[in-house]
């Protein structure tokens, strides 16, 4: 490209399209239509290869392929001889970086600092041929600066993003003398006054509408906020992870974590007492997003962590769920049956709540009453009957089902089987001809059965109500976009389904990692299930004389495949790695005990 020889010279879209088509990545209709089209005031204003990528081209280069945004980048990269790089968000220090230069600054030169080392200034550009930035620049950070060049359209959109959060941040917390958190060790500054933000704080509201936002496009299931000494932690849980996003000065997070339970109805002015909440969030796009807020006091002040639950979930098919094959034969085999009880267990965020309600929602037709006793309602659903747990008004799981029994249902929900008289009511519905369906916490499903018995429920019982049990894990599974076959060892296989004698794979695959993954390798999660049916042969072997491992190596026997087997499953049909089923499947030793 000619502009190379040319310091300071701005992107020209003639120049531009006329390199594409050089280079083949462009017909030369496509050129016509780009250069003959008039542009309104919006496309004018747009970087030349922002306004490209927006036409929705094809890839003369690349049969198939868009001329997308990355694309574009990636050429221009090469042209220009700089390094590509692409700005994730959750592994940027936007407090840090956004200190190296004015948002003026960034702006006018269409740069963003993306990290700061400690020899170099690294930042992006979307003018790879502008450089006369680099040395005023240099002379503010005191340090060498390296070019780097990224999609202008993601320069833009984050440079807004990070100045207006880090000013929000600097407005909220008053600057130096702002009082600290209430905590344990509170240090009262005499003669001073309070700069805590309040709730209703314009800045404050404007850090949360954008935390709410960003966990959203990061498809995140919880938001972490975690009070230390001077500063508190913001962090996401994405594919069961957690990474940390941002770290607050201690009064803004106060301030943030007043605004939430405002938001949810919770009594702001209580900080020595656990409270729960919920809200309910309007996109963009007009989704609906609910979610579910804790707080706990802690050493430095409240800890808040906030569930997040997409209504697309209820809409997921089994086959979205990873619940296929035989498994979900023997899942709908149980669900069909008109009374008694199924069970789903697994430990807290395994996906057992997705699983209760993707299935009630596939039950809940015109002619069936379908009920729940929950604690709390963690998503609403108009299909269902939901009724939240009460504690201070005796409304708990137990009344619950007994106060349901006399509405006329055909399915029960039960949060959860935590004690004896639970336990008990949940048999009583199920003899008296209801299908109750609830969760319980052990490790694989046969211990379910030794737990309700541990719980004090007869063994004649049951045998007579219980229908099967589900344990379930979730697994990150590979990104479809990156991933490539691999090899795996045969010592590797039989340490993820011993004692089984399972042939390994000819071939598997493993991660690699790219932008549609954030370069993890892994994209999304699915379930890996044990299910336990209980027919007559195994019902004759809960008694008195009930042994747990007997029963284990039955159901084997029978069909059942354990969390490990199905992981197996998984990794030998290219979903996922052994890694990742070693990481969340308990192995056989870990659960006879």
């Amino acid at each position: 490209m000619n502009q190379a020889a040319t310091p300071n010279r701005v992107l020209d879209l003639r120049q531009l399209v006329t390199d594409l088509q050089a280079d083949g990545r462009l017909r030369p209709e496509d050129a016509n239509y780009l250069l003959g089209r008039p542009r309104n005031r919006d496309q004018a204003a747009l970087h030349p290869l922002a306004y490209i990528a927006s036409q929705s081209l094809d890839d003369a280069g690349r049969p198939g392929k868009p001329l997308d945004g990355d694309c574009l980048s990636e050429w221009l990269a090469d042209k220009a001889d700089l390094p590509l790089v692409h700005i994730d968000p959750l592994k940027v220090n936007v407090p840090r970086i956004t200190e190296v230069m004015s948002y003026a600054f960034a702006k006018r030169h269409g740069i963003l600092c993306v990290e700061i080392t400690a020899e170099e200034v690294i930042v992006a550009c979307s003018q790879p041929f502008v450089t006369g930035w680099e040395s005023q620049l240099e002379h503010v950070a005191r340090k060498p600066v390296k070019r780097v060049f990224a999609n202008p359209a993601d320069i833009q959109r984050y440079t807004l993003e990070f100045y207006t959060l880090a000013r929000s941040v600097s407005h909220a917390s008053g600057g130096p003398g702002a009082s600290q958190v209430t905590n344990m060790e509170q240090l009262v500054d005499l003669g001073s006054f309070s700069n805590d933000p309040d709730a209703n704080d314009q800045h404050i509201v404007k850090i949360v509408d954008w935390l709410l936002q960003y966990a959203y496009d990061q498809r995140a299931s919880d938001i972490h906020i975690e009070p230390r000494r001077e500063i508190a932690r913001i962090r996401f849980r994405i594919d069961g992870v957690l990474h940390t996003v941002y770290e607050l000065p201690a009064n803004v997070a106060t301030g943030v974590t007043s605004r939430f339970k405002v938001l949810a109805r919770m009594n702001i002015a209580e900080k020595r007492k656990p409270q729960d909440g919920r809200i309910k969030t309007r996109r963009v796009d007009d989704s609906e997003i609910e979610l579910r807020l804790s707080t706990l006091p802690t050493a430095f002040g409240e800890k808040m962590v906030m569930r997040i639950f997409d209504p697309d979930v209820l809409l997921r098919s089994f086959h979205d769920l990873g619940l296929v094959g035989d498994d979900y034969e023997r899942w709908h085999t149980m669900l069909s049956r008109p009374n008694g009880i199924v069970l789903v267990t697994g430990p807290t965020g395994s996906g057992k709540t997705t699983t209760l309600y993707s299935s009630l929602r596939q039950l809940a037709t015109e002619e069936v009453n379908v009920s729940t006793i929950e604690d709390p309602i963690e998503m609403v659903e108009e299909a269902f009957n939901q009724t939240q747990v009460h504690h201070k008004i005796g409304l708990d799981f137990a009344a619950g089902i007994r106060t349901l029994m006399r509405q006329d249902p055909d399915i029960i929900m039960v949060g959860e089987i935590r004690d004896l008289e639970t336990a008990q009511m949940a048999v009583q519905a199920a003899l008296t001809g209801h299908l109750v369906l609830s969760t319980v916490h052990t490790n694989d499903a046969p211990a379910t059965v030794a737990r309700l018995l541990d719980l004090g429920i007869p063994s004649y019982l049951i045998n007579a109500t219980l229908l099967g049990v589900m344990a379930q894990r979730l697994v990150r599974t590979l990104c479809p976009h990156c991933k490539e076959e691999d090899t795996i060892s045969h010592g590797d296989w039989q340490q993820l389904v011993h004692p089984w004698k399972v042939s390994p794979p000819k071939t598997i695959c493993r991660p690699v990692g790219c932008l549609e993954c954030r370069n993890t390798g892994y994209l999304g999660r699915q379930g890996l299930y044990e299910i336990l049916v209980l027919d007559d042969s195994l019902k004759g072997r809960i008694d008195a004389n009930f042994n747990l491992q007997e029963l284990r190596r039955h159901a084997m026997k029978e069909g059942m495949r354990t969390l490990r087997l199905s992981g197996a499953q998984k990794v030998a049909a290219g979903l996922t790695t052994l890694e990742e089923v070693m990481r969340v499947a308990p192995p056989p030793e870990k659960a006879d005990r």
